[in-house]
This record gives structure tokens, sequence and C-alpha cells, in this order.
């Protein structure tokens, strides 16, 4: 049996890209995951462009790959930046075997025996493809619901590799999560660029299905429990989505909106859709109806021309929706972006002191919520064994919670007592 090790950067799809190349690669013929990589026959490096530094780890991670490789051994480069560098990876890296666009994943069973192959098509319709079935966590299945994306932030190099936004139909939707619970899982993680733009587009289905009439759907799924999904977009985050949210119990309480800016001006120059007003209007919404449920975001800091009091309505955003979690990060310009050209790009120093100033506040006030869950009860999935003696999983609202256990818990869902925070994580004991 031939090896494969793969390395994935990036979001939950590439976790899922990586997941359907394994079942593609697998139908071919039988391939053991091995997390040595002198071991391997085939190596695979699955790729994000979202940032500046996981394309350039790229190439270094190549370097490493060429010198600790066995001798025949295959070098492929995946993902988003396959997709808007393609052949150039090649040219600048030649020990690469195969290079495979985001949106070209099914082809993978094709480009591994080809030297040198280019598939990046951001065109390619996979919406209907069916893929093999492999699932890293047999507990919890990750589901693509759409391939691609229509919006045009200023910021985002996402739609230029991985193509105009398609939404796989609802019947296969349904027909691969049924398989997963039949195996297992009873939770899904619903995934796509902006999942609750759902049903904008099918590639050859007349089928009229929106993301809340997706989630109806998908509740009827006998032996499903939980259903999580990320990243909806605030511009859909309409009445009828959040009350579907709040009063579907099926439905974890935990919810990605993600604000990039707290300035109005701002958003219009990230062509993002929404205000200042409109973004803290939807997660007082969300509040309303949902107390439980905690609101995450991502923070782009130094975005071109953003000044002081820009900065300041970040942190005004920030202190009114008290985000449980955040993911923050210094604006980083990307090819095939407006505001890569934009003139009033922000000194990197600058950005450093905002991103800190923003990250520190938002620790305090995590320290604030976490501590708070000290004797609390929460409902927990437990998923995960560690290699200590402890059992992982994720509480309704998303929260980490371990607890002293056996793999008798896992694929469990009991009540616990928080006994101990932290900032990233909760101990419990059973109730």
């Amino acid at each position: 049996m031939k090896k494969l090790y793969i390395e994935t950067l990036g979001c939950a799809m590439n976790v899922r890209d990586s997941e359907h190349m394994i079942a593609e690669l697998n139908q071919k013929e039988p391939y053991e995951l091995t997390e040595e990589l002198s071991e391997a026959d085939l190596i695979i490096i699955n790729t994000c462009s979202v940032r500046e530094k996981p394309v350039a780890k790229l190439f270094s991670e190549i370097g490493v790959f060429k010198k600790f490789k066995k001798p025949g051994a295959k070098i492929g480069v995946t993902g988003c930046t396959a997709s808007h560098l393609g052949k150039d990876i090649i040219k600048r890296a030649p020990s690469v075997d195969f290079v495979l666009g985001a949106r070209n994943v099914s082809k993978i069973t094709e480009v591994v025996d080809k030297k040198h192959a280019v598939e990046i098509d951001t065109d390619f319709d996979e919406s209907t493809y069916a893929f093999g079935e492999y699932r890293s966590n047999p507990f919890k299945a990750m589901v693509n619901i759409s391939i691609g994306c229509d919006k045009s932030c200023t910021f985002c190099i996402v739609p230029a590799t991985r193509g105009d936004e398609i939404s796989i139909p609802s019947d296969l939707l349904v027909q691969e999560i049924t398989k997963a619970v039949k195996t297992g899982a009873k939770e899904v993680m619903l995934l796509g660029q902006n999942v609750n733009n759902y049903g904008r587009r099918f590639g050859s289905s007349e089928e009229v299905c929106d993301f809340t009439q997706l989630l109806q759907k998908i509740s009827k799924i006998e032996g499903l429990e939980r259903i999580r999904f990320t990243s909806p977009h605030p511009l859909h985050m309409d009445d009828a989505f959040i009350q579907e949210f709040a009063s579907n119990p099926k439905i974890c309480k935990q919810i990605h909106v993600p604000l990039q800016s707290g300035s109005t001006a701002l958003l219009k120059e990230m062509k993002r859709g929404y205000t200042k007003e409109n973004f803290i209007n939807r997660c007082e919404k969300i509040r309303s109806l949902c107390p439980e449920a905690t609101i995450s975001t991502d923070i782009i800091v130094g975005f071109p021309g953003e000044s002081d009091e820009d900065f300041k309505d970040t942190m005004d955003v920030l202190e009114k929706v008290r985000f449980e979690q955040l993911f923050s990060f210094k604006y980083s310009p990307r090819p095939h972006t407006e505001a890569a050209e934009f003139k009033e790009q922000i000194d990197n120093t600058l950005s450093g002191q905002r991103l800190t100033k923003l990250q520190a506040r938002h620790t305090e006030i995590l320290d604030e919520i976490m501590d708070a869950q000290l004797e609390k009860i929460h409902t927990v999935y437990f998923d995960e064994l560690k290699s200590n003696g402890r059992v992982s999983g994720r509480a309704n609202d998303g929260k980490l919670v371990f607890i002293e256990g056996s793999e008798e818990l896992l694929g469990q869902i009991v009540d616990v007592k928080i006994i101990k925070t932290s900032r990233g994580a909760l101990d419990a004991v059973l109730t």
C-alpha cells in the first residue's frame, strides 16, 4: 500500500477538499496516511492564499519536501495558491510534479500520474460530482454546500481562486449527510464562502431553495443531532434566517459574523455591502432572539486609508458586540484584488500597533466571558480522544470542553459541569 502525506493550510473548506482528495485517490488505489514525510510515496500541500504568509510558506515547504522525500516520491501543490500561481509554481520549483486548483479537486486522479500537469480552471463545475467517501473524524461531517464566491470584496483573492459561486443541489446534500449519519456522525458542518447566499445559482438544476429552507430540509434527517455552518455573510442575514437560527433546536447556537471593519467608510471601500449600524443591528437581533448564542468575527486592521477614527469605530463594535471569538489580522495586499492598488497603504508598524490594541482588548473581554462559565452546565458532543486520558468536544455554543474519560464517551452528547476555565477551553465533569 502506498503512503500519502498531506498538509492542509487555511480554511475548513480546504480541510474538506483534502478529505475529497484522499477519497478520490483511494478509489484509484489504496493509500495509507502517514505523518512521516520520508515514508510518503505522494506528498500534497493543500494551500491557502488569503494572506501573504501562507504563500511564502509554500515554497519553503516545497524545499523541505524535496530534501527529505524518498526517491521517486511525488509532490503535488493544490488549493487556492495553486489556482492563482498555476504553472509558475513548477517554474519556481521544478520538483513539484503537479498543480491542482481549488476548483478542480475531482481531477486529482488524473493529474497524479502526469508529470508537471496543471489543472486550474476556475470555471470548472464540480457541484454535482459524487466524491468518494472519506472523513477524518467519523463522529462529525464537513459538507460543502456551495463552491466559489460571487462577492467582490476589494481585499479578497478568493473569487479569483475559486471562481463564481455555484450551489450544490439540496437533494445531493441530504444524501451526503444521511450517509454520514448512518456511519456515526451526529453533527454536520455546512461549508461555503457565503453559506447564507445558498441558492443564488445552481449549475444545472432549476431548484429554488435558499439557505433557510436548506437548514429546514437538513433538520429533518433522522439521527442528525447538530448543525453548524460557516461562514455566513452579514448582508444575507435577514430576519427569516436569524429566526431559523434561533428557533431550530438542531442548529448549534454559534454563529460567525465577519465584520472586517467597524468603519462604514472603510466597509464601502471594501465593497462589503453593509454599514456599521447594519452589522450591529444584526448582532443585536441575534442576541435578542437567542441570548445564549456566541458570535465570532473576522477583523482586518490597517486596510488602505484606515484612519484613527476608522479604527475607533472597529473598537466600538468590539465593545458593543463582545465577540466570543476573534480572528484578526493586519491587512495583506493580495494579487487580483482592487485594494492592492489603493494608494493609501498603511504603515506596517501602525497596523501592528492597532492589531495589538484590538487583540489585547478582546483578550480582556474573552477572559470575562470564559470566567463566567465556571459552575455552568453545558451540553457537549464529545468527538476526539486525547493522548492524556481526556476527551474533547464542543458545547452547543461552540466552546471547547475537556473531560477525563475514555473512548466510551466518543459520539455521546452529555451534560457536563464546568470546573475550570481558560481563554481557549473549559474543563468539566459529568453532571
